[in-house]
């Protein structure tokens, strides 16, 4: 009886993120059909599902969806170009090369000592820096399109949460340890 009880109370807040997810991604993707561009990719998922399902941790901030995808992408484009290769294959094509692997793990250690130091949690950055730093999306239209995606799945989360009288965490909250 009380597994039933516990199943039947996450059901309304599994749809609501579950819904709401679904129209952020929809409105990137749709987006990304109207104009052949990158703005529907993998790191976004996890953004829309911290922005839904866990809006009162640090990490959901819309602040913190921002500088920490801002931050993933840099040190992806920094460590792209580090290794040389700007001009090579995608690890996800050509597979795993030495200098795809220290180009990877590189660009989420520095993204995340970046995000530590700056108190700004967003572990799905982890995501868009490796998308970027393995060659998997390349070129300053493609970064542009990321960009432009996660500004608008940002404000679509935060707008969203907001009509629906659900709050992001404050920055003087210590959901999450610092």
């Amino acid at each position: 009886m009380q597994k039933r009880r516990s199943s039947r109370s996450q059901l309304r807040p599994g749809l609501y993120a579950g819904t709401l997810s679904l129209v952020v991604l929809a409105a990137a993707g749709t987006v990304a059909l109207i104009l052949h561009q990158p703005w529907l990719f993998p790191s976004l998922g996890p953004t829309v599902m911290l922005f839904f399902e866990s809006p009162s941790q640090k990490a959901s901030r819309p602040s913190n969806s921002l500088v920490g995808h801002g931050v993933g992408l840099l040190a992806g484009i920094a460590m792209l170009y580090l290794f040389g290769l700007q001009d090579e294959p995608s690890a996800a094509a050509a597979g795993l090369t030495w200098m795809h692997l220290f180009s990877g793990a590189l660009s989420v250690a520095l993204t995340t000592l970046v995000l530590t130091l700056a108190k700004t949690p967003h572990p799905p950055a982890g995501a868009t820096t490796l998308i970027v730093s393995l060659g998997i999306l390349t070129g300053p239209a493609a970064w542009v399109s990321m960009a432009g995606a996660i500004v608008l799945i940002t404000l679509l989360g935060w707008g969203l949460n907001r009509i629906f009288g659900v709050r992001p965490a404050r920055h003087a909250d210590q959901s999450s340890t610092d």
